[in-house]
């Protein structure tokens, strides 16, 4: 008999699974690519799934329910505005599970979860964009104003 083999328990308790799968969601919407373990990547794809049906629906209540599971409301606003529209007339597999290899610490399997047409630049949403060469030079020079040990000659 099959019981109770309807998901996998990853050796947490419910609440800590709860929460993970949240951040993991939150992380995906956001990055669109992420990498963690197998089985928890295996574990997220269905819910990811769900998320962008709900988003294609476009109600009311289908934001009242992904703001209640995500908790996040510019993660909503991105299912509801940019992942609906992008997969419209896609009808599921939103997203794609590959093998990545074997950590290094304890020899875990490894995975990439990513959304099928992701765009790239999604990545890079969180990483500071770099200085100007003049603030570079505005600040070589306050550092020789403010020590006075540097002479200029």
């Amino acid at each position: 008999m099959r019981h109770g083999l309807g998901y996998r328990k990853l050796n947490k308790t419910s609440e800590h699974r709860k929460a993970l799968f949240k951040n993991m969601l939150n992380s995906l919407i956001k990055y669109e690519q992420i990498i963690t373990t197998l089985p928890k990547a295996k574990e997220l794809k269905p819910q990811i799934d769900k998320v962008i049906t709900i988003g294609k629906k476009n109600l009311l209540s289908g934001k009242k329910r992904l703001f209640s599971k995500l908790q996040n409301s510019s993660s909503v606003k991105k299912v509801f505005e940019e992942l609906s529209k992008r997969y419209s007339k896609r009808n599921g597999g939103y997203s794609r599970v590959l093998k990545a290899g074997f950590r290094t610490g304890d020899d875990a399997p490894m995975a990439v979860i990513e959304l099928i047409d992701r765009n790239i630049e999604a990545k890079k949403v969180d990483k500071p964009k770099k200085v100007k060469d003049k603030d570079k030079e505005t600040t070589k020079e306050t550092k020789t104003k403010s020590n006075p040990k540097v002479q200029s000659k």
